[in-house]
Parts: C-alpha cells; sequence; structure tokens
C-alpha cells in the first residue's frame, strides 16, 4: 500500500512539475483533482503503456529508445484527454506541449524512484546476483 502512495505521490509530483515548466500545459482544478489526474496517469501507464510499447517495438529499437518519450507523451495525452472528459482542469496544446511535458515527467518521475526507492531491496538484489 505505501508503494502505491508513493507512485501516487510522485506521478503527481511529475505532473505538478510539467504544468509549472511547460508552457502549453494548463491546470485549473484543484489538489484533489491533481491526484485524481495522477491515478489515472498511473492507470493508463500500467494498462495501454505495454501494448503501446509491443507495438512500436521496432520503432524504438530502430530509434535507440528515443520513441518511448513519443509513447510517454500518447500516454500523457489519454490521460489528457480522459480527464477532460471528467472535467479534472487539465488542458495540453498540442504535440510539442505534449511531447516536453512527457519529457519532464519521466525526467521527475526517475529522480523522484532514485530518491524514494527501499536500499534493502538493492542490497536483496546485488547479494542475489553476485552470489552470496
Amino acid at each position: 500500500m505505501s508503494q502505491f502512495l508513493l507512485r501516487l505521490f510522485g506521478n503527481a509530483l511529475a505532473l505538478w512539475a510539467a504544468i509549472q515548466i511547460v508552457p502549453g500545459i494548463t491546470y485549473d482544478g484543484t489538489n484533489f483533482s491533481l491526484v485524481i489526474i495522477a491515478l489515472i496517469f498511473g492507470v493508463v501507464n500500467a494498462l495501454v503503456r505495454p501494448l503501446i510499447v509491443l507495438l512500436t517495438c521496432p520503432l524504438i529499437v530502430l530509434t535507440l529508445g528515443l520513441f518511448l518519450f513519443v509513447v510517454n507523451a500518447i500516454m500523457l495525452s489519454i490521460t489528457e484527454a480522459i480527464s477532460d472528459w471528467f472535467d479534472l482542469g487539465l488542458y495540453i496544446d498540442g504535440f510539442w506541449a505534449t511531447l516536453f511535458g512527457a519529457i519532464i515527467i519521466s525526467i521527475v518521475s526517475g529522480l523522484f524512484t532514485m530518491l524514494v526507492r527501499d536500499k534493502r531491496e538493492d542490497s536483496d538484489y546485488k547479494a542475489r546476483y553476485n552470489g552470496r
């Protein structure tokens, strides 16, 4: 349960950072609706992203992984469409704002994950990997 809450907070933080940094992303909702959008973003990433990655695997390999930014932009665009459907207040103007927002979200999420990951998991993994 705590891992779920940490991921939800990380998604909300990453979305907030993208809203603050990228000029084409605007948000006029409450803090609670930002958490709901983060939850939607997490569900979209968990359910839709694996299928999109599988379908675009040749492009991902061909571009040495850079196409994953486009995949992340698609996930953000789907999240924006769903949040618009529920009138949660997230608006993104065009492809470039979506792409830059996805890049910001990826960076912030990665940094957040590095900061809060469980050190015991790392040591267990290293012990198993090193054969101890």
